[in-house]
């Protein structure tokens, strides 16, 4: 393999694995928000949106990186 094509490859792979912690990240932001919600309002509907959020977001924790990588993965070489 030629340098340049390392270096193409090293480049997408270092974009996908920004790409996957950038989702983590964001997940475990979106779970944050959810609790600050649920836990400082006052009304029902609101800490019900707010626990809604939190597990959509530890949802997106969970599946989004793994289908990503899923879907990025190596194809075996024969």
């Amino acid at each position: 393999m030629t340098r340049l094509a390392t270096n193409a490859a090293d480049r997408l792979a270092r974009r996908r694995y920004f790409a996957m912690t950038a989702t983590r990240i964001a997940g475990a932001a979106g779970a944050v928000f959810g609790v600050f919600l649920a836990f400082k309002s006052h009304g029902l509907p609101v800490k019900i949106l707010g626990i809604a959020i939190v597990l959509s977001a530890l949802l997106m924790i969970a599946t989004v990186p793994r289908s990503l990588a899923h879907r990025w993965r190596t194809p075996p070489q024969r």
